[in-house]
């Protein structure tokens, strides 16, 4: 509750991340309060290039998040090796939202890899020395995308120019791994 004028407005801070603003307009303050009615419809496009599966859905609206929309997006985003399914961080799904309308582009994301489950984070970190053991997939923190049209290297100036969390290029591979970890950048 809002001391000064009584009103139940939520305070968003960087980290909380996007209630509404435009990206630019996000990052030229460090705290504001907006007022629900305000925060515009948030929708995410995901195409899983493991299972095939693809969801659109609008994950926040006017009246906040919408419980069947993250449902949906944590089922396309489950760990495909065990096939199970946790809570993505809303903060994260905002990350990618900011991502793309500073992009300008209304392209899916083609996820790489969304959760992972402890095992299958063992067993890959077992195998390479890039997973981290603490990864922030196990969380629901972290993913793994490609976005068609867009090079490597222009999702990462974008993600890292926001400062919302960890960005790691891997031109490589084809993808950029975002996560709501501290602000770090690593990869090429």
């Amino acid at each position: 509750m809002d001391r000064d004028n009584g009103l139940n407005w939520p305070t968003v801070c960087r980290r909380s991340v996007l209630s509404g603003l435009t990206a630019t307009a996000f990052l030229a303050l460090p705290m504001v309060r907006v007022a629900p009615a305000a925060m515009p419809e948030r929708r995410l496009r995901f195409f899983n290039i493991h299972t095939g599966e693809r969801v659109e859905a609008v994950y926040h609206d006017t009246g906040g998040r919408v419980p069947e929309a993250l449902a949906e997006i944590n089922h396309v985003l489950r760990d495909w090796r065990t096939s199970e399914v946790a809570a993505i961080d809303p903060t994260l799904l905002d990350f990618l939202h900011v991502v793309k309308t500073k992009l300008a582009t209304d392209a899916e994301f083609h996820v790489i890899s969304g959760y992972r489950s402890p095992k299958t984070n063992a067993k890959l970190a077992s195998k390479s020395n890039a997973v981290a053991k603490k990864s922030l997939h196990m969380q629901g923190r972290a993913i793994d995308v490609a976005i068609p049209g867009f090079s490597v290297a222009e999702v990462s100036e974008v993600a890292l120019s926001l400062k919302l969390g960890g960005v790691g290029s891997y031109s490589k591979s084809g993808f950029v791994h975002l996560d709501t970890g501290r602000f770090r950048r690593w990869g090429s």
